[in-house]
């Protein structure tokens, strides 16, 4: 004769219903990994234009020759993907590759998509001017509150770190 447990599994409590572009909690993006992101998506294209001058150089080409199209290709190219990776991914979907690879994503301040136009704004108008003051802007997302720097003030953009909603219901149990 064998003897048969049956446990109780407790319900799950009633979830609100999401909406269809609600997959994500989203938190402030910590500063740190804000920089890991724009590293990743420079190392990209300094890679693109490392590569076309090793190249390059294997052809016989050095900095004085002439005719030899392969570094100038892979600058041609570096410039596309900066384009496609800065501007156009963003506009469309608010991440860049290096965004993408670590968890965030740019949204405007209230939580659209940002559009290609403030997408180029952000990072070919805002990134250039917090540059040209010795790095400011970038300070700025270290020290305020919201963690935007001033190429987001320029362009009306948050940078937040993406999580599955689950994980928040769990941390807000938990802080309860």
């Amino acid at each position: 004769m064998t003897a048969i447990s049956v446990e109780t599994v407790p319900s799950r409590p009633a979830m609100k219903p999401r909406t269809p572009g609600q997959r994500f909690a989203r938190f402030r993006a910590p500063f740190s990994l804000r920089c890991g992101a724009i590293l990743i998506d420079y190392v990209l294209l300094v890679a693109v234009v490392a590569f076309s001058t090793l190249i390059s150089r294997l052809q016989g080409g050095g900095a004085r020759t002439a005719g030899n199209l392969t570094e100038t290709f892979g600058i041609i190219l570096a410039v596309l993907i900066a384009v496609m990776n800065l501007g156009l991914l963003p506009g469309l979907t608010g991440l860049t590759a290096g965004k993408w690879a670590t968890g965030l994503r740019i949204l405007r301040t209230d939580g659209r998509g940002i559009g290609i136009g403030r997408a180029f704004l952000r990072h070919f108008v805002g990134y250039p001017i917090s540059f040209a003051l010795f790095g400011i802007g970038f300070v700025v997302a270290a020290l305020s509150q919201r963690g935007r720097g001033l190429h987001d003030v320029i362009a009306d953009t948050i940078v937040v770190r993406e999580g599955p909603a689950v994980a928040v219901r769990a941390a807000s149990k938990a802080a309860t």
